[in-house]
């Protein structure tokens, strides 16, 4: 198993999306355990959420780099709407 390198604070909502997509797809290619992914996409929206969400919806940065599928796993996640 590797260990993704996460940031607590991310300086623009790209490298937001960017680290994002790089948690997701080591899900989905099973480098790292599900508990992993829950626990890292929390503490990205914890510390991050001026840059992940406006009004109550994604930003359109986070959503044209990650997509719906990526963004329908963070939305499950964070329990959104």
């Amino acid at each position: 198993m590797t260990f993704l390198e996460l940031k607590l604070f991310y300086r623009t909502q790209r490298d937001l999306a960017t680290a994002l997509n790089q948690l997701i797809d080591a899900y989905w290619s099973e480098k790292i355990k599900e508990a992993e992914l829950i626990e890292g996409i929390k503490s990205m929206y914890l510390n991050n959420q001026d840059k992940l969400m406006k009004n109550n919806e994604f930003t359109t940065v986070v959503q044209q780099q990650c997509g719906k599928r990526r963004l329908a796993i963070v939305e499950r996640i964070l329990e959104i709407k």
